[in-house]
Order: C-alpha cells, then structure tokens, then sequence
C-alpha cells in the first residue's frame, strides 16, 4: 500500500543498546516542565507530572533529547477513545518503527481521565511500554486504570490542546495494514482503493518539542495569619508582637524585653539605654518583606493628659526588615544608625494556633 515497511535491529541488540542509552539520559537533571506537540492543525501543549511518574517522564523526554521523534506522526485515532502517536517516523515514503530503548517500569498513579496523556504498551504485560504515547480524548478511567496494570500517565493536555486533539479526532481514519487505524488529511476512501500515494501532508505529523519553562518561585506574601507572639529560643529577653493590616498592605511589630527586673527609677527610656524596653515599626508589605519605620514614641501616660509624640521624621531613628519565608520562621534584620546598632533575629512562633490560617491564606 502507500506506506510501506522497514527493517528491524536484532531485539537483543536494540535493548542492550537502549538500555544504556536511556540510563545515562536519565542520569540528566529533567528541564522541561512541558511539551510541545507540534501537528498540521494546531499546538498540542502538555504538563509533565514527574512527581507522580518521573521515571516515565524522563523516558519521554530521553525520546524527544535524541531526536527519535523527529519526523513522527500520529499513526492510530479512536474516536470517542484515544489518539495515539510515539510509535512511527516517515521519511517521504515509507513509515519507520522508532528504534526504542529498553522498556520501562509501569508507574500507574493517575486516572486515565480526558486530557490525560499515558503510555502504550503491549497486552497483558504492565512493564512493556518503551516510545508510544496517546491522549485520552474522554474518560478513559474504567477501562484503562484497571486492565493491565494500569496505563502510566506521565502528562496532561493543558491550554486549548484538546481543541486540537478533537480535531485531529474528526479526521478520516484509512484501514492501512500497518496502520488500521490511520487518520489522515485529504485522503479519501477513493484515494485509498486506488492506491494513491500518501505523502507527508495527508499524515499528522507531529513535531515533538521540550519547552523549557523558567518560572520565578512563588514569594510568600504576608497574611493575618502572622499575627502572633514571636521570639527567638536562643536570644533570651526579648520578643516580637506582629499584626498584619492587609486592607492598609501594612505591618506593624512591637520589639519588647522579657526582662522582670524594673529598671532604676532615675533611668531614661531613651533609645538604647537601660530604661528603654520596647519599641516600635510599621511598615508597608511587599510579598514577603516589609521595611518597618522605627517608631520612638513618648507621652500619653495612662494617668495624665500628655500628647503622644511621635519619631519626626519617621524612619530617622532605623529601620526593621521584617521578612517571612513561610507561616512558621520569619527574620528581624535591624539597622539602627542613631544608636549605631544593626544585627538580625530569626523568630518562630510562640504559640501555633494562627498556623493554619496562615496556610489557609497562602495555599500551603
């Protein structure tokens, strides 16, 4: 017929030499966090899940790395079941069967649900699959999650990918003898009965591609489910209140001592000095850090009239750099140029019981 066949290497030849080819690709750190799977009617993107599958994922990716993809084509379309691709090169005449590494180990974890994409392998053997690959385009969970071990899925279809996929679904499918279940583009039935060539057009050719995807971590953002007592075990004396105002995006902090001893009543609560035992700092939020105005206030005793007076200008006392790399461990970086002190103070919790809504806030 149109597409014709190729040779075979020796099946003992082919895995060892697979075998030695895969494991020193999957010594390589995985780069890519998706794929791009390139077909004449439009981009197929798909997610990597390697924590659920990895040695399934870099098995793919060790495919795409040597080029064994190259010129690749979907050669199977069920519709209303799979689309299938991984399995066949063409090289302007005839389809190739990819030489393939060594087969893997079955990692079945997720559900062979639509959008999903898994790993083809031979029947009634669960560690068999090597190169192919095909996209459920619906839920395939019944069948294929419990038969066979398991189909591994390794990815899942993301953006308007399925768009893509129900389209190629829709194409006409040509009963071939390599390939029963071709689907095709221009190619009729007719074009079939008289043996009309088929060339590169009528195939999905499928360009199969790392997208290196770089992302920033995501910053932790300050929340109220910071606002607590705070203090470093190993520093004795001395303890942070922090209260989170996320409708003003500000934060303020009160540094205070644990000290029982009062100090001696001709003593000045000056910045620094002996008699001086807490402070204040508010400060706008940017995610994670806040850059915190010291704050010297005086006045405003309980039993008299006085007026609180305040640093002027703020900020001219130091600075505090609150920040917090998660709900349970911040950092105080202080910098106090009119007492010419500066140093840092790791702080924990005292208590836990704003932990949960810390998580709550931040999607932990």
């Amino acid at each position: 017929m149109a597409i014709g066949k190729s040779c075979n290497f020796a099946t003992l030849t082919r895995k060892t030499l697979g075998a030695l080819f895969l494991s020193a690709l999957m010594s390589l750190p995985v780069m890519a966090d998706t794929v791009l799977i390139e077909t004449p009617l439009g981009d197929i993107e798909i997610e990597l899940l390697t924590e659920d599958a990895p040695n399934t994922v870099a098995n793919f990716l060790s495919y795409i790395e040597s080029g064994k993809y190259t010129k690749s084509f979907l050669h199977r379309s069920v519709p209303g079941f799979v689309l299938q691709g991984g399995g066949f090169t063409f090289d302007g005449t005839n389809s190739n069967f990819i030489f393939t590494f060594a087969p893997i180990e079955n990692e079945f974890k997720v559900s062979n649900t639509r959008g999903t994409v898994a790993m083809a392998k031979v029947d009634d053997s669960p560690d068999s699959a090597t190169s192919q690959w095909f996209i459920n385009l619906t839920d395939n969970s019944e069948s294929l999650d419990n038969s066979n071990g398991g189909y591994t899925v390794f990815a899942r279809v993301i953006g308007n990918g399925m768009q893509v996929a129900d389209a190629i679904g829709q194409l006409a499918i040509m009963p071939f003898a390599k390939h029963p279940e071709l689907p095709v583009i221009d190619y009729t039935i007719d074009d079939f009965n008289n043996n009309k060539f088929v060339t590169e057009a009528n195939l999905v050719m499928t360009d199969v591609s790392k997208k290196d995807v770089t992302t920033e971590p995501e910053t932790f953002v300050m929340n109220p489910g910071l606002n607590d007592a705070w203090f470093n075990p190993i520093t004795e004396g001395q303890g942070f209140f922090i209260t989170v105002f996320p409708d003003l995006n500000f934060v303020s902090l009160a540094w205070f001592t644990y000290d029982t001893d009062l100090p001696a009543e001709d003593e000045t609560a000056n910045l620094g000095w002996p008699g001086h035992r807490w402070l204040t700092a508010i400060g706008p939020i940017e995610g994670d850090t806040a850059v915190l105005n010291i704050d010297i206030a005086t006045g405003g005793l309980f039993d008299t009239a006085t007026e609180v007076e305040h640093t002027d200008p703020p900020g001219s006392e130091g600075t505090i750099t609150l920040t917090f790399s998660n709900c349970n461990s911040g950092l105080v970086e202080y910098d106090i140029p009119s007492i010419d002190r500066q140093g840092s103070v790791p702080i924990e919790r005292v208590a836990g019981d704003n932990i949960s809504l810390c998580e709550a806030l931040t999607g932990e």
